[in-house]
């Protein structure tokens, strides 16, 4: 218990200081930069909603692996897990306003031992799209997760998976040892199962995230190469490459600052702004629910405590689509990395 109130407490103060550090703006040729002076002129502030298609459900953030990048800041020591009856408020949500896809998220979203049931309520009552967001290697971690391949498959769970590069010395410096040898198991075991065959509707798509203080590639370019490289040494078919550009939050915005690098990174994304994008950031189609039901306008704005404008609700209790879909989306300068380059969502490249 007092461990637990410890992890809370270094938790909030890591929100508070960090929220501190991004407000503080981005000078840039003697002006301060900040993503409301950047959206203002074209028309976007305040940030509005379009409409709720996405239900993202963080079920808890403990994890089996500790990535440099990970934004959730899961790891095994991680005990946040979401109760099967925060888990229902979440299904009765779903029947109630048929939203259209689930997308269910942690940590390692399968170590919640409510994982199943879950998916399984989601999918009797009727969820069009339900989207688990697994790192691969949960698969390979223990005999009982050996399963889930076949448990994916029988509730047509589209898999969407981070995998950080084609090779074992980039992914394994950034995830792990062994970290790739064990994704690649877990990808050749799901397409056993008929993931990314030809003619299956079962999906399996892949994430990637820069390993440094830069912005992802072109996204159909580096779809081309992983899917030419992972067929051509391991056997191994995916769907789609979704590019995401790593969020000044958490262990990211923590090395970014400890190794100086934070105010180049900022200016880099400043740089990259791209007005196209901002129509498509994920905020204005999603609601984030974090494993206690709190509600935040997406999966960055929870990790650093920011919840939904209080008028629109801020608990899965008063899930209230219509003022939801009213309500002003809280930002702040990490929005600047959704809205760089090509955009970046949790569906890949928005522009």
């Amino acid at each position: 218990m007092i461990k637990s109130l410890h992890a809370r407490h270094h938790q909030l103060a890591q929100q508070e200081r960090q929220i501190e550090f991004l407000s503080n703006g981005i000078f840039k040729n003697g002006k301060l930069q900040s993503f409301e002076k950047k959206i203002e002129p074209i028309g976007f502030f305040p940030l509005k909603p379009s409409k709720i298609e996405i239900f993202q459900v963080n079920v808890g953030y403990m994890c089996n692996q500790v990535c440099k990048h990970c934004h959730v800041d899961a790891g095994p020591d991680r005990k946040e897990i979401m109760t099967r009856e925060t888990m229902e408020q979440c299904l009765d949500v779903l029947e109630r306003t048929k939203i259209k896809t689930l997308d269910i998220t942690g940590g390692a979203p399968e170590m919640n031992p409510n994982f199943r049931y879950f998916v399984s309520e989601a999918h009797k009552r009727g969820a069009q799209e339900i989207i688990v967001r697994s790192n691969l290697t949960i698969i390979r971690a223990n005999p009982k997760y050996y399963d889930l391949p076949e448990f994916f498959r029988e509730n047509n769970v589209r898999v969407c998976s981070s995998l950080p590069f084609y090779s074992a010395d980039k992914t394994d410096r950034q995830r792990g040892e062994g970290v790739f040898k064990d994704s690649i198991e877990a990808l050749q075991q799901l397409n056993r199962v008929g993931y990314a065959k030809e003619g299956s509707d079962l999906i399996l798509d892949l994430v990637y995230n820069p390993t440094g203080a830069f912005l992802p590639g072109d996204q159909k370019g580096l779809e081309r190469d992983f899917k030419k490289e992972l067929k051509d040494h391991f056997g191994v078919e995916f769907n789609s490459l979704f590019t995401i550009t790593n969020i000044p939050i958490s262990r990211f915005l923590d090395f970014l600052i400890e190794s100086g690098n934070y105010e180049e990174y900022m200016e880099k994304l400043v740089n990259a702004f791209n007005p196209a994008a901002v129509s498509g950031v994920m905020c204005r189609n999603t609601v984030s629910i974090d494993w206690q039901g709190n509600l935040y306008d997406c999966d960055f704005n929870q990790m650093l405590g920011l919840k939904t404008e209080q008028k629109s609700g801020q608990h899965i209790s008063t899930f209230d689509v219509a003022k939801l879909e009213d309500r002003e989306i809280v930002i702040n300068n990490h929005c600047f990395a959704c809205t760089a380059g090509a955009g970046s969502s949790c569906q890949g490249a928005t522009a």
